[in-house]
């Protein structure tokens, strides 16, 4: 599953894709895909660099 990070407040949720708004903010906000794709950070699961 896709872990998804808001621009906004910073919410990380796990979800086939991104919510239309964000359950922490209640905003409209931009989703930006924070999933861990290197061997670095395997073991969180989210790449802590995408901000």
């Amino acid at each position: 599953m896709t872990s998804w990070k808001c621009t906004n407040c910073g919410y990380v949720m796990k979800a086939e894709k991104p919510p239309e708004k964000c359950p922490s903010c209640k905003a409209t906000c931009e989703f930006v895909d924070n999933t861990c794709y290197t061997p670095e950070c395997s073991d969180k699961g989210v790449d802590d660099r995408i901000k």
